[in-house]
């Protein structure tokens, strides 16, 4: 056997085991640099520019509206003709504790319309929770096993998703409604589908 065909053997067992390696930690790298590097609120939808759901949801049962009147359910026809407002939220949820006085703040925009999904709480606690901190919802529909939910994408809560007046789904926040990200993104975006022609 040649010096150069033994001097292969241990080259070739080298690469096999650096190249893998090699590989791994490029990924790594570059799925740390895109996680890092932009705004998390801004993880993109596919059903941007997209019909919203066609999803029924009744009433949070015993829900009232500010008016006091038993406060309706989601029907996929609420998102036509109107900009809204669409908030996944639950009495579990702390950083929806958090976003809660920013919505009330929104639900005063006589433009727009905020509707709810309840997301997989019990209704006692919704009602208590928008008791404590005031109900901004036009509608709040109850999911209670996740399935609307999943429909619109949703990751977790909060999420907030804007639909415009055409129905289509215009953008999409993951996490709650912050001062910061509500003057910077939310607000320009609500002005943005209210200018657009239906």
């Amino acid at each position: 056997m040649s010096a150069t065909a033994s001097d292969e053997k241990p080259a070739r067992r080298r690469l096999l085991v650096v190249l893998p390696l090699a590989v791994f930690l490029a990924l790594a790298a570059l799925f740390f640099f895109r996680l890092g590097s932009g705004d998390p609120a801004r993880i993109p939808s596919a059903l941007i520019g997209h019909p919203a759901p066609e999803t029924n949801m009744p009433p949070v049962p015993g829900l009232l509206a500010r008016d006091g009147k038993p406060l309706a359910g989601i029907a996929a026809a609420d998102f036509k003709g109107a900009v809204t407002l669409v908030n996944v939220w639950a009495s579990w949820c702390i950083p929806c504790h958090d976003e809660a006085p920013l919505l009330n703040t929104l639900a005063e925009d006589t433009r727009i319309r905020l509707i709810g999904i309840n997301y997989k709480d019990q209704p006692d606690n919704a009602r208590r929770f928008l008791g404590r901190h005031g109900n901004p919802f036009a509608a709040a529909g109850a999911d209670g096993n996740g399935r609307a939910s999943m429909e619109w994408g949703v990751y977790g809560v909060p999420e907030t998703f804007l639909v415009g007046r055409d129905g289509k789904i215009a953008y999409k926040l993951v996490g709650p409604i912050t001062e910061a990200n509500l003057e910077r993104v939310l607000k320009p975006e609500i002005e943005k589908a209210l200018a657009a022609q239906p």
